[in-house]
Parts: structure tokens; sequence; C-alpha cells
């Protein structure tokens, strides 16, 4: 009985056929994993699981690339870097619960209280890039940005936000609250923004003012105030960081000769 002799293996229309399927990566590594499996180190299986495997990743790690760029999130700040032995104030237990994402996947609130340059904002981006890894979407908005965004759309029904990012993002990130204090329409529209938020999305703010001013920052709108923080707060985590400043210290070195 006669053997079928096998056909040559065309691994270019392989690539090819990969490639019309949109997998690009994976017709990339073909030959390395093919010549794998031919020296035995991967079966069948194996070989299948490690082709599709390799393409899986590349595509996440471009989503993450495009989320992270589209979110308009500060560049090298990541929780891995964060410096809690600097920074003792704030409880890493507490942060690594965060950073499991289930308070986004809940539409809760995280609220970073302090003074400036104690690594709010390096919280805040770094718990923005971790909700991008677990597949949430993220939008970063320094205060100023966002509530020229917010006077932009006034006139623009409420119905009709959904689609705007600071409504539609699973994060809502919003920076360095606080330094100005907002008129009465300000005040309004940030109601808006909280009230349309809330239950349907995450929200993280950064703020240099303890909630008992917040009636002050509000234009003084005391019931304001009081809608807006019952919102925030009624299922919240709560950062009241005391410390030194990150900027301080660089500034003191500098002084020293330290950064000579």
């Amino acid at each position: 009985m006669s053997v079928r002799a096998r056909p040559p293996l065309d691994v270019d229309r392989t690539r090819e056929r990969l490639s019309a399927l949109g997998c690009v990566h994976a017709s990339e590594v073909l030959g390395d994993l093919l010549s794998e499996a031919a020296s035995g180190d991967l079966g069948p299986h194996a070989f299948l699981d490690a082709l599709l495997g390799a393409e899986l990743e590349s595509r996440e790690e471009r989503r993450v690339r495009t989320m992270l760029k589209v979110s308009n999130l500060p560049t090298g700040m990541t929780l891995e870097d964060f410096e809690y032995g600097f920074q003792p104030a704030v409880e890493r237990s507490r942060v690594e619960t965060l950073a499991t994402g289930a308070w986004i996947r809940a539409a809760e609130t995280v609220l970073l209280q302090g003074p400036p340059g104690v690594g709010k904002t390096h919280l805040a981006v770094g718990l923005g890039v971790r909700a991008i890894q677990l597949g949430f979407s993220a939008q970063y908005y320094r205060f100023d940005e966002l509530m020229t965004a917010l006077r932009a759309d006034s006139e623009v029904p409420s119905t009709r936000l959904k689609r705007r990012k600071y409504m539609s993002a699973s994060l809502l990130i919003v920076d360095e609250l606080g330094f100005e204090v907002m008129s009465r329409e300000e005040a309004a529209l940030f109601f808006r923004l909280i009230a349309g938020r809330y239950g349907r999305g995450s929200i993280l703010i950064t703020t240099n003012k303890s909630v008992r001013d917040w009636t002050e920052l509000l234009a003084g709108d005391e019931a304001l105030a009081s809608a807006i923080l019952d919102r925030l707060l009624h299922r919240s985590h709560v950062f009241n960081i005391r410390g030194r400043s990150y900027r301080l210290r660089e500034l003191e070195a500098l002084l020293n000769g330290d950064g000579a």
C-alpha cells in the first residue's frame, strides 16, 4: 500500500490568509512557531494555542495603547512606581483594592484630598491606567479643562450628553478641583455632570479642599453642595493624604546639591 506524500506547506499563503483575517501579529510569528513545531517542541494543539495567544496579546497591547492615547491621561505615572514609603499616609492595601477595578464596576467614587504635591495626581493617573488595562474606558480632565467642556455644552439637553467623553467613559478623572471658586453657573453645570453620572459611571476627583469647604467652593450654595456631596459620597472611597510634597523634596535635593 503506497503512502500518499504530503503536499508541501505554503507558509507564505498561510501568512497571507492570517493577514487577510486581521491576524497581523500571528502572521509575523508564524515562521518561528512552525520551526518549534517541526523540531518537536510544539504539538499541533500547542502550536495553534501559541499562535492564537500571540495574536491576542498583540491586540491587547494595541487596545491599551489606543485607549491610553484617547483617555488624555498624562504619561509616566503608574501604581507600580508610586512611592508608598515616602507617603505613608496612603494605605497600600486600599489602593490595591481599588486596583482590582471592582469600584468601577459598581459605579463608585474615589476622592483624593490633600495639599499640593502629595501624590494625588499620580494615584489618580495610576488608577486610570489600571482601569484601561482591565478593559474599562477612562477619561482624564484637569478641572479647568472639564469646566471649559461643560460650558461649551451648557445649552445641550441632558439627554444628548450621553456621548460626551465626560459622560460616556466608565471612569471620569477630574484633577485639581478646588483652586478656584466656581460661579453659580459653573456649580450648576458641575451638578448636572455629577447627577448625570450618578449610578452610571465612576468618578475620581483630586482636590486640595476638604469636604467641609465645598460649600464655599460651589459659589456658597449650601443646598447645591449638599446635593453634589450626597451623590459623590454615597458609595465612595475617601483618601485624606497629609504628608510631604514630592516637588518640595526634589527642590530640597537640588538646593542641597543632591541632584548635581
